[in-house]
């Protein structure tokens, strides 16, 4: 889906010296990008902006592990101890804005961990992460990512495939009748429906949503009709859903262009340092 980066160089793009003008309103462009791709993340997060007295209900939530919850940015500090290695500055943006969120979601007081939440934040993780320069750090940037916040990264794969499984052996009808089925994936729906059901120990997040999405992506039932059946099964509100999932869309997509046009920088600047060397190298030759 996104366009591979494999040939990404770590160092700081704006330390590269031109007097080319051509390159400087491409460089402009790229940091132009980067910059709209960073406020819609933000817009990614917004529509949930926490109230001053959802601050005080994380800051008072006590987790499972602990009488009390780190601070945000404990847990970045934790993530940096855990990946040392420089992350390209358009993953490292959505990661630093992804992580905070997550922060803010892990602990919520009415935080309950489940199987759809998994798979939502895998997918985001995924498809953001497409095209990373190393599937082996790509893999342990998500190991720090999740052990930062104090939870178990091989959980949320096993959890998130497993689900995934599932509901490919599903129809459209029936991973909606989950309610009248049996089976394993049906109690993972059935306790989030009770739960939701009763407005106390459900809390509702755009990775739960994108979970949702992504189970009717399986099942090959992504019209509207479906997903605001599957809502109404769940006692979730669709339209939450649907704002979710809309921003998520565009931030996916603003991502993908903001790749293309750094590969295309990239790929740029390797051919003239190559021209720049080959003909340094045909004026030595003359000279001897």
């Amino acid at each position: 889906m996104a366009t591979s980066v494999s040939s990404l160089s770590f160092s700081p793009i704006s330390q590269t010296q031109s007097t080319n003008a051509d390159k400087n309103h491409n460089k402009f462009s790229f940091i132009k990008f980067r910059s709209t791709l960073s406020f819609d993340f933000l817009n990614f997060k917004s529509s949930s902006k926490p109230t001053n007295s959802t601050w005080r209900s994380v800051l008072r939530c006590m987790s499972s592990a602990q009488d009390t919850p780190p601070t945000v940015s404990e847990t970045k500090l934790n993530f940096l101890k855990a990946y040392k290695k420089p992350i390209p500055s358009i993953y490292n943006t959505v990661i630093q804005e992804l992580i905070v969120q997550h922060h803010i979601m892990r602990y919520k007081k009415s935080y309950r961990y489940d199987a759809v939440f998994a798979l939502g934040f895998v997918t985001v993780y995924d498809r953001l992460m497409e095209g990373y320069p190393s599937d082996e750090d790509r893999d342990i940037i998500f190991q720090a990512y999740i052990n930062a916040l104090n939870e178990d990264p091989q959980k949320y794969r096993a959890d998130a495939k497993k689900l995934e499984d599932w509901a490919s052996s599903q129809t459209s009808s029936s991973l909606l009748e989950f309610s009248s089925r049996e089976g394993e994936g049906e109690s993972i729906l059935k306790d989030i429906a009770e739960r939701a059901g009763s407005k106390g120990s459900f809390s509702y997040s755009r990775f739960f949503a994108i979970g949702l999405f992504r189970l009717l992506e399986l099942v090959n039932a992504t019209e509207p009709t479906f997903l605001e059946k599957l809502c109404a099964a769940l006692n979730v509100n669709k339209k939450s859903v649907d704002r979710d999932l809309d921003v998520y869309r565009n931030l996916l997509t603003k991502l993908v262009q903001a790749k293309e046009l750094l590969k295309e920088y990239v790929d740029r600047e390797k051919k003239k340092r190559e021209e720049r060397a080959g003909s340094q190298k045909a004026n030595e030759a003359v000279k001897s």
